[in-house]
């Protein structure tokens, strides 16, 4: 109804997909790079997730628009499949012919003879199902055992799993743990920022003919804030406040029109996408009228301390900047200062500042490569690792308890309303945990972290082996790889640089303990998950005693 009114040769927020409106952002673009290397040589899966709306199938789009000539590409859309209907729309994706009524085997044998047609040509072929997390457990692995299919250096499969936040924990399960640990590449996409918000609009604005400015700041940050930057929920709220600007007549969108359009699209959305009411009451926790006085003291803010212990008291007495001081307990991060939180409620806007303060990955990935004692090249930076270096760099989804149990600092991303910000996990302990910002060393309770962290780390580790070693091969590199694996199965090292027949049963066990293909042979998969798991030289997290805490 507005499109003549405004000027527009098309309607500029239809929620219909249109290449012409494919709007790339940072994240989008980051997405598509990490996903492009997960699937690189020798990889098998990757997996994109994100909330509803983010854009990921219009990453998986863009990924397929710009593929080589040298690859095969299919799309399934919308899954809901048993093993054998899964098998049936990849044969006809790919128009594979197969018998009327076929079973799962003469199915697989007409995909397999497929692949291998390809591989013979110089074709490598991809698989995207988008909406993944509506698959089964029985046909994801269906789906796995298709790409076992492969040559010494590569799957002749490679499959690209899009779907939403579910996927990641269908994936934690006990039953998928070999599909799991056969993703070479993860990207979790997150939403739009403010400025990204902004620059979308006016994207969508321009390209639809009409006047980039219709919408001015002020009214970009109010919808950011609304939609949590999710795009699709952008799309409804600028509908909706371009059909009542053209209802009343005016000609501009003015912030009054847009805060009625968020209020009538956002109180239809899930009641996560809710914002907080005003006025909302406090109870204030029962801690005596002179811990309220050190709420009113310190701002709810974060106190410079050394080795400050909380204990209840009706006699606490707030600091002020005569009383602190610095602490500085570790020589590789001599620069950084503990501060640690006086309140134990939640983050203040203050606090939360803090931990979003570093809002560059690479910066964050230089600072734990210093933990190795590792000079990082640019590349290394951007978690692209030189292909002549010793350490690895991966972005992947992890849990708490994976994080405590491998014992390694690591990246977090952490995440508040689609302001992203990077942080290094360097302590735990007592409930509490340690980061560090890129300029101090921050103190939490490690339940006001949580929230803001998705799941999305980037961690290091060291790969001095990069060949695939098999059985009659000598040299240090094997020697290398015997002490890796005693380490791994916790069993004395034969003392060989000769793989031999002993070496090859030890490469069985670890391969069978790990869930892969059992061959014999260390191969790209088989050192990935010996390398990553074992790390004699790695920096462990530090350790928060009850008396630091």
């Amino acid at each position: 109804m507005y499109k003549d009114f405004f000027g527009f040769v098309e309607l500029p927020f239809s929620i219909v997909p249109n290449s012409r409106y494919l709007y790339l952002s940072q994240r989008h673009k980051e997405a598509i790079t990490h996903l492009q290397a997960g699937l690189g040589d020798g990889g098998g899966f990757a997996m994109l997730t994100g909330e509803v709306g983010t854009g990921k199938t219009t990453v998986a789009k863009a990924m397929l628009a710009n593929l080589n000539e040298n690859t095969k590409a299919g799309l399934i859309l919308n899954p809901t499949f048993s093993s054998r209907d899964l098998l049936e729309a990849i044969c006809d994706e790919f128009r594979v012919a197969y018998p009327q009524d076929a079973t799962l085997k003469q199915l697989n044998q007409a995909i397999h003879g497929y692949l291998l047609d390809n591989h013979k040509l110089g074709w490598q072929t991809l698989l995207v199902i988008d909406e993944a997390q509506h698959l089964a457990a029985d046909v994801l692995e269906q789906l796995r055992l298709l790409t076992n299919l492969e040559t010494d250096t590569r799957k002749l499969l490679k499959v690209l799993l899009v779907g939403q936040p579910e996927l990641q924990r269908l994936l934690q399960t006990t039953q998928l743990r070999q599909l799991a640990q056969r993703i070479t590449g993860r990207y979790h996409l997150l939403p739009l920022d403010e400025k990204e918000t902004a620059d979308y609009i006016a994207f969508r604005l321009h390209t639809a003919g009409g006047d980039q400015q219709l919408f001015d700041r002020s009214s970009t940050k109010l919808i950011a804030k609304y939609s949590h930057g999710i795009p699709r929920l952008i799309n409804l709220i600028c509908d909706k406040s371009l059909n009542l600007s053209y209802y009343k007549g005016n000609r501009t969108v003015d912030k009054q029109t847009v805060t009625q359009a968020c209020e009538e699209v956002m109180q239809f959305q899930a009641e996560i996408y809710q914002q907080d009411k005003p006025n909302q009451t406090f109870e204030w926790p029962v801690w005596g009228s002179a811990a309220i006085g050190v709420l009113a003291a310190v701002g709810i803010g974060w106190g410079v301390t050394q080795q400050l212990t909380l204990k209840p008291s009706l006699n606490v007495q707030p600091l002020n900047s005569a009383q602190t001081e610095l602490q500085v307990s570790s020589p590789k991060v001599s620069e950084h200062a503990v501060i640690e939180t006086l309140i134990y409620d939640q983050l203040t806007n203050e606090q939360r500042d803090l931990l979003l303060e570093q809002n560059q990955s690479s910066l964050a990935i230089n600072e734990l490569y210093q933990l190795w004692g590792y000079r990082a090249s640019v590349r290394d930076n951007l978690c692209l690792s030189e292909p002549q270096s010793t350490m690895r760099c991966q972005r992947k989804m992890a849990t708490w308890p994976q994080l405590v149990q491998q014992n390694r600092p690591v990246v977090l991303e952490l995440n508040y309303q689609g302001r992203v910000g990077y942080v290094i996990l360097y302590a735990i302990g007592d409930g509490k945990v340690e980061v560090l910002n890129g300029s101090e060393r921050l103190r939490l309770p490690t339940s006001w972290l949580k929230p803001l962290w998705q799941g999305n780390i980037l961690e290091l580790w060291q790969a001095p082996l990069k060949e695939t070693l098999r059985l009659g091969m000598e040299g240090p590199a094997i020697a290398i790889l015997d002490q890796l694996l005693a380490q791994a199965v916790n069993e004395p090292a034969i003392g060989t640089e000769k793989f031999d027949a002993a070496l090859r049963e030890r490469v069985e066990l670890f391969q069978r303990w790990q869930g892969i293909r059992v061959d014999g042979i260390a191969g790209q998969r088989t050192l990935e998950l010996l390398q990553q798991g074992v790390q004699p030289d790695a920096p462990e997290l530090k350790e928060i005693t009850e008396e630091q805490a």
